[in-house]
């Protein structure tokens, strides 16, 4: 079996940007990071990652839609269990839930579902041409 590599790395706005206003320390994932980071996922048979969601999304599903370039049908199927994507990728505690019974973070870093989660919910908010 190949490594998996380590998690791909939330950008952040610099410091000195930050202490103008009131804007995110992060700044999400680009299409090309999101993609990366959805392409770590094992895609488990039983998805136990899945268990650790209170809200029941298909983790495994959106994923593989993400790998696949297809971000349309990634948020439609997040948004089968969840209208509030952008927010809850921000603000769920991910570590402790979905990421928490990821099988990856039993050897390294577990998939940044939560991340992921966020750049949909962001991508969806966007007007698309």
């Amino acid at each position: 079996m190949a490594k998996v590599k380590e998690r791909t790395p939330m950008p952040t706005r610099e410091a000195g940007d930050r202490k103008k206003d009131f804007g995110e320390v992060a700044s999400g994932y680009t299409k090309d990071m999101a993609i990366a980071e959805a392409n770590r996922c094992l895609q488990c048979k039983n998805p136990t990652c899945e268990i650790g969601c209170p809200v029941g999304i298909n983790i495994r599903a959106f994923i593989k839609n993400l790998q696949t370039e297809d971000l349309d049908k990634a948020l439609e199927t997040i948004e089968k269990s969840n209208t509030l994507a952008s927010v809850c990728g921000r603000v769920c505690p991910q570590e402790k839930q979905c990421e928490y019974k990821c099988v990856l973070g039993k050897t390294g870093q577990p998939i940044a579902i939560g991340r992921l989660e966020r750049f949909l919910g962001d991508y969806g908010g966007k007007i698309k041409d």
